[in-house]
């Protein structure tokens, strides 16, 4: 693996320093090179490359909006026995503490980033001279991402979606629904989703979405502090409702009253949110099943019950 990063990354030095990190998907070492210090992500799995370029892609992303941190991409490294490196930019991080009101703000900012172009280009199309496209990212008016990302390791459908609830009960949980017939066979998922899919255009009543660009698998391990504000990580991306990142953020904790507050401010609650959140937190449970086991269908079958009501 080596050999193949100080080839990749033009370098003769590559020190590893610190100690290893990395969540329960793939592994992670610090090192330093001619040009800098790096963080390094490392996945052994065939699907590897998939998952790291989808990732590459969202952190990018997000960069470009300049609203909140993230590390910076450098490249996707294929590893000569199998596998994929994904290698950012190396951060500092501790654990967020004394920030959560700016990660709030900021997380809400992001949410708003692509509604504020469309109102930019708008006025830029109206300027006598200056034609439309002259930013470094364009609106986008659809449902969906240029490439494929994975929440966990379980890719994503990014299809492009004009209309928001078809992208997500089709391309979110009707994709979770079926790896969970073929995986599990359960009747009662099966059941309830015939009912569940009847609901959901009515959660969603006289709501116009603008599609937002979402970070997609906020929870508390992906979120931390650097020396001067609030870090995000280890994203799932694509554009879709902004109260969809709420889901997985309320489900393990991590995120204080005061995140919320800063939050609201900016993204004032809709009627019906408590509802929807449940709704987006189911997503979050079968994506769960899917990838850990049987131990979250009792949360996954408890809310799709409630919803039916």
């Amino acid at each position: 693996m080596e050999a193949a990063l100080k080839r990749e990354l033009d370098t003769t030095s590559l020190r590893p320093f610190g100690h290893g990190g990395g969540g329960g998907i793939s592994e992670g070492q610090s090192f330093q090179t001619d040009a800098g210090t790096v963080f390094v992500k490392i996945n052994h799995k065939s699907q590897a490359r998939r998952m790291f370029d989808g990732e590459l892609a969202g952190l990018d992303a997000i960069l470009k909006t300049k609203t909140v941190k993230v590390p910076k991409p450098v490249k996707v490294i294929d590893l000569p026995d199998g596998g994929s490196t994904l290698v950012m930019e190396y951060l500092d991080m501790s654990s967020i503490s004394k920030y959560m009101p700016d990660l709030g703000e900021q997380l809400a900012d992001l949410h708003l980033s692509n509604a504020k172009l469309r109102e930019s280009q708008n006025k830029e199309a109206q300027t006598v001279g200056k034609g439309a496209g002259q930013s470094e990212i364009q609106y986008i008016d659809k449902f969906g991402f240029h490439v494929v990302t994975c929440c966990g390791y379980l890719p994503q459908i990014n299809d492009w979606q004009s209309d928001w609830v078809t992208f997500f009960a089709r391309q979110r949980l009707e994709t979770q629904l079926d790896m969970i017939e073929k995986e599990y066979g359960d009747r009662e998922s099966k059941e309830l989703w015939s009912k569940l899919q009847l609901k959901i255009p009515g959660l969603f009543g006289g709501m116009e979405i603008t599609p937002a660009l979402l970070h997609g698998d906020l929870w508390g391990g992906n979120v931390a502090q650097l020396h001067d504000g609030p870090v995000i990580f280890d994203p799932a991306a694509f554009y879709g409702h902004s109260e969809y990142e709420l889901g997985i953020a309320g489900m393990f904790g991590g995120f204080d009253s005061s995140f919320y507050t800063a939050y609201h401010r900016k993204l004032p609650k809709a009627p019906g949110f408590e509802k929807r959140l449940k709704l987006y937190q189911l997503f979050h449970y079968l994506n769960h099943w899917n990838h850990f086991g049987t131990g979250y269908k009792g949360s996954s079958i408890s809310i799709m019950k409630a919803l039916v009501k």
